[in-house]
C-alpha cells in the first residue's frame, strides 16, 4: 500500500488472542446472521431484517472514550473533554484484561478498508465476540471480495469489540466499566462494555480524522451525492437529525455515501460501504430508499421496536429515539459504487433549529462558512433526551466534534481553502420548525427541504435577489417558488415579531458563547459576523 505524507508502517499485531476459542475469519454475511439467531444475539423480522437490542447503551458514550497520551499523540491531539488523554500503561492493562476475557471464547473477524481513494486507504481488521458486530463492520465498512487477498491481508489498525469485557477504573483509569480506547502510536481501538455498533464505525472515523489531515487530505463528517459526477457534485453536513442521511438519498441524484468522506485534488472520495440511518418514524413514501434497504435480509435493526409476530414498528421510541439500520450502500438503487466523484459545487450546512429562527435556506459568504462550521449547530427537541422539555441549542465543531482528535480550526482552515480554490457556494438549510419554535410551531415539512435543496442545486438561487434577516444578517433568497413565505422568512410565520426578535437574540447569546472557545484562533473578519 502506498501511503502520502505520514506513513503507517504495516507490521502490527495483527491478532493479539493466541487463547481464543474458534476464530470464525471472513464469514458471509447469511453465516453471520446464521450465528447471531443461533447464539441469542438477535432475531429476525418477517421482512428479513436482523433486529438486535443494544441494551443499556443506545447512543455512543463519548465520556467513556479515552484516547492514549504518549510522545507520538501529546503535540497532535485536541486534548479536553473530546479527547481525554490516558496512558500507555492503562492502555496495556485493558488489552490483557482482555486477553484474559477471550480465553476459550468464539471470536468473529472482519477484514476491510476505509477509503474509497487507495491512496489514502487504511486496511482495518474488526475482531468481535459478537457475530452481529461482524456484520456490522461487513456492511459499514468496504468490503474485500477477492479471497485470495484475503488470506495475506495485513490490517494497518485493529478495532477490538468485546461488549462483555468490562473495565476496572480502579486498575484501567477508566471513568466507568465501559471503555473506548484509541491508541494511534499502536494503532488499536478497544471497546468494551458497551454493544452499540456505532461505536466501531466512530472509532474508525476517528481514525481517519487523525490521519488524513496529516497527510494533506481533508476528512469530512458528510453525505456526497452528485447529478453529474464531475461538475455536479453535493455536500451534506450535518448533526443526527437533521436530515443528512434522507437528503443526500435522492432519486434524482447518485449517492457517494452518507456520512464520511475525504476531499484530496482529485475530488471526493467515500470512506465506507454501507449506511447507518437514524430509523425513528421512518416513512416509506418520504423515505422509500432508506426504508425498502432497511427491510430486508442483511440489514441490521438496532432498538427498532418488534412484536410476537415479527412486525417492526419504526414509530416506537419505546427503548430510544436513536432508533439505527444498518445496510451495505448496494442496498440502494442510484448509488456510485466507486465511492468517488469529483470537487463539489455545492457545500450545504444542515442545521434543525428547534427554536424557530433560523431561515430554510440562507447564502453563506466566506467568514460565515468558517463561524458555521465551527459552530456545527442544532437543536434537541423534548423526546431525544431524558429530562428535555423545550429545546436545546447543541453545537458541535465541524458538525462532528466528538470524533475530531486534531484541533477544529485545522479542519475548518482545509475546508474554507478547498471551497475558495473549487469556487463552491455554500448554503445553511434549516430542516427544524417554521411559524413558531417546538411546542407551537411545525417542522418545516420535508417535501418544503427537498424543493429547497433542489432550487440550490440545480443552480435556480444563483440569480435571485436576497434579503438580510434581522440579529443573524444571513442572505435569504427574496423567493423560492413551492415555498411559502412565511416559512422562507421566519419571522413572518410568527404572531408576534417582539416574541420573535426576543427568541432570535436568546439564540444568538448561545451561539456568542459558544464561538468564544475558538476567538483565539479567528481573526476580526471572522469574529465580525458573529450575530
Amino acid at each position: 500500500m502506498e501511503h502520502v505524507g505520514v506513513a503507517i508502517p504495516v507490521e502490527i499485531e495483527s491478532f493479539p488472542f493466541p487463547e481464543a476459542g474458534k476464530v470464525l475469519w471472513h464469514l458471509s454475511p447469511a453465516e453471520l446472521v446464521e450465528e447471531a439467531v443461533l447464539r441469542n444475539e438477535g432475531m429476525l423480522a418477517n421482512c428479513g431484517s436482523l433486529v438486535v437490542d443494544t441494551g443499556e447503551f443506545t447512543g455512543r458514550s463519548p465520556k467513556d472514550k479515552f484516547v492514549v497520551k504518549d510522545d507520538n499523540s501529546a503535540s497532535n491531539i485536541w486534548w479536553g473533554e473530546v479527547n481525554r488523554p490516558i496512558d500507555t500503561e492503562s492502555f496495556d492493562k485493558l488489552l490483557s484484561s482482555m486477553k484474559e476475557y477471550v480465553r476459550d471464547k468464539d471470536l468473529f473477524v472482519f477484514d476491510g478498508y476505509l477509503g474509497a481513494n487507495k491512496s489514502y486507504r487504511i486496511r482495518v481488521r474488526v475482531i468481535t465476540e459478537k457475530a452481529w458486530h461482524s456484520l456490522f463492520a461487513y456492511n459499514m465498512f468496504i468490503r474485500e471480495s477477492d479471497k485470495s487477498v484475503l488470506k495475506r491481508f495485513k490490517p494497518d489498525f485493529l478495532v477490538i469489540d468485546l461488549p462483555g469485557c468490562k473495565a476496572d477504573p480502579s486498575l484501567h483509569n477508566t471513568r466507568s466499566e465501559t471503555f473506548i480506547v484509541l491508541n494511534f502510536t499502536k494503532r488499536m481501538v478497544l471497546i468494551g462494555g458497551t454493544l452499540y455498533g456505532g461505536e466501531i464505525k466512530k472509532s474508525m472515523f476517528t481514525v481517519m480524522n487523525y490521519y488524513l489531515p496529516l497527510r494533506g487530505a481533508l476528512s469530512m463528517h458528510c453525505s456526497c451525492n452528485y447529478g453529474d459526477k464531475v461538475n455536479d457534485v453535493a455536500l451534506f453536513f450535518g448533526l443526527s437529525g437533521t436530515g443528512k442521511t434522507t437528503l443526500s438519498s435522492d432519486k434524482k441524484r447518485v449517492l457517494v455515501g452518507d456520512d464520511e468522506h475525504g476531499w484530496v485534488e482529485e475530488g471526493i472520495f467515500n470512506f465506507e460501504g454501507g449506511c447507518y440511518a437514524k430509523v425513528i418514524r421512518l416513512n416509506k413514501d418520504y423515505e422509500p430508499e432508506i426504508f425498502n434497504a432497511s427491510t430486508r435480509f442483511g440489514a441490521i435493526l438496532e432498538n427498532v421496536l418488534i412484536d410476537k409476530t415479527r412486525e417492526i414498528d419504526f414509530d416506537s421510541d419505546t427503548k430510544t429515539e436513536n432508533t439505527r439500520s444498518s445496510y451495505p450502500l448496494y442496498f440502494l438503487n442510484n448509488i456510485d459504487t466507486s465511492g468517488l466523484a469529483g470537487t463539489p459545487k455545492n457545500v450545504i450546512f444542515l442545521t434543525a433549529d428547534a427554536f424557530g429562527i433560523l431561515p430554510p435556506v440562507a447564502r453563506l459568504n466566506r467568514n460565515q462558512i468558517i463561524y458555521y462550521f465551527l459552530s456545527g449547530y442544532t437543536a434537541k427537541v423534548a423526546g431525544t433526551e431524558r429530562g428535555i422539555t423545550d429545546p436545546v441549542a447543541t453545537f458541535s465543531a465541524c458538525f462532528g466534534a466528538p470524533f475530531l482528535p486534531l484541533h477544529p480550526t485545522r479542519y475548518a482552515e482545509m475546508l474554507v481553502d478547498r471551497i475558495a480554490k473549487y469556487k463552491a457556494n455554500v448554503w445553511l438549510i434549516n430542516t427544524g420548525w417554521s411559524r413558531g419554535g417546538y411546542g407551537r410551531g411545525e417542522r418545516i415539512p420535508l417535501p418544503v427541504t427537498r424543493r429547497i435543496v433542489d432550487a440550490v442545486l440545480t443552480g435556480e438561487l444563483a440569480e435571485v435577489k436576497t434579503e438580510t434577516m434581522p440579529v443573524f444578517n444571513l442572505s435569504i433568497p427574496t423567493r423560492i417558488d413551492g415555498v411559502p413565505k412565511d416559512i422562507l422568512f421566519p419571522w413572518l410565520g410568527w404572531s408576534s415579531q417582539d416574541e420573535y426578535k426576543k427568541k432570535a437574540e436568546y439564540l444568538a447569546a448561545m451561539f456568542k458563547e459558544n464561538i468564544s472557545q475558538f476567538e483565539g484562533f479567528l481573526d476580526k473578519e471572522v469574529l465580525s459576523v458573529i450575530p
